[in-house]
């Protein structure tokens, strides 16, 4: 009875969708380019000594802006997520915690590495949010490539290996500037800005099982029909070109750097590095 009540003080999904969509489509520009880019500026404030550790690699600032810039992703996929989806999400988020605990522990299949920046709370070694970090990093490349494909992308067999490539390069951007700022560090170093080859062969298992998992989360046909309506939907991934296309430039980690205008490129082919200027194409029909 008790849950009767409730449930009758709560809004229903639908609404609580629309009202996300509607703050994600008024704040666009804030969420897609202002606040990564305030973001990139503040971890480089704080990496060359221009304010406190305590401010700049705060904990709680850490989740909670990247948090933040997940919103798009989430109101983009939320009318998606149905228990089929959610089932095969929780399932690559505790995938995601059982294969960073495995890595830091024996070293396999990352290589040898530690964090040198508390990201949130810490479980065994293990940030508590880090299916916040890893999970839209994979989702951001499922969707990329779907774009991307097109037509093409009704094979499974050429859309799952497309995946775990974008996975690796969006890894390539990522991982060195992190390096960079000190989030984390290899024990032996790596020949590509301080990360072995060894953590890109590790990524192809995880990008693998992370293709895998979204195939079976999302029927293509209805997630390309979305894509196409929504035009924020892969925002996030152009908040992370800002943000870590910015850190590794003023690192001067230049291979990096191509990546990221390699993913503009992409972004830009898909229509969706257009923050507020215009609208995707409508009225294409999707099989």
């Amino acid at each position: 009875m008790r849950e009767r009540r409730l449930a009758r003080h709560l809004p229903a999904r639908g609404a609580v969708e629309r009202r996300l969509e509607a703050f994600v489509e008024a704040n666009r520009l804030t969420l897609a380019v202002v606040a990564p880019v305030m973001g990139a500026l503040s971890l480089l404030a704080g990496a060359y000594g221009f304010l406190p550790p305590e401010i700049a690699f705060s904990p709680v600032a850490l989740v909670a802006g990247t948090l933040m810039l997940r919103l798009p992703l989430v109101a983009g996929l939320a009318p998606l997520l149905d228990r089929r989806a959610v089932g095969a999400l929780a399932g690559l988020c505790a995938y995601s915690y059982g294969i960073e605990y495995v890595g830091t522990t024996t070293g396999w299949p990352y290589g040898a590495f530690a964090y040198g920046v508390e990201l949130g709370p810490m479980v065994a070694g293990v940030p508590l949010a880090l299916p916040l970090f890893f999970v839209p990093l994979v989702v951001n490349a499922f969707l990329l490539t779907v774009l991307v494909l097109g037509d093409a992308a009704a094979d499974w067999r050429l859309r799952v290996p497309a995946v775990v490539l974008v996975v690796v390069g969006i890894d390539a951007v990522l991982d060195p500037g992190a390096v960079a700022l000190g989030f984390w560090a290899y024990g032996g170093g790596g020949v590509y800005y301080g990360v072995p080859l060894s953590n890109y062969a590790g990524w192809v298992l995880s990008a693998t099982v992370a293709a895998l998992a979204l195939e079976a989360a999302f029927d293509v046909a209805p997630l390309r029909r979305r894509l196409e309506t929504c035009a924020f939907v892969l925002d996030d991934l152009v908040s992370f070109v800002l943000l870590w296309g910015l850190v590794n430039l003023a690192f001067a980690n230049w291979l990096p750097v191509l990546g990221a205008l390699l993913l503009v490129a992409a972004l830009w082919r898909a229509e969706r590095f257009d923050v507020a200027l215009r609208r995707p194409v409508r009225g294409r029909s999707w099989r």
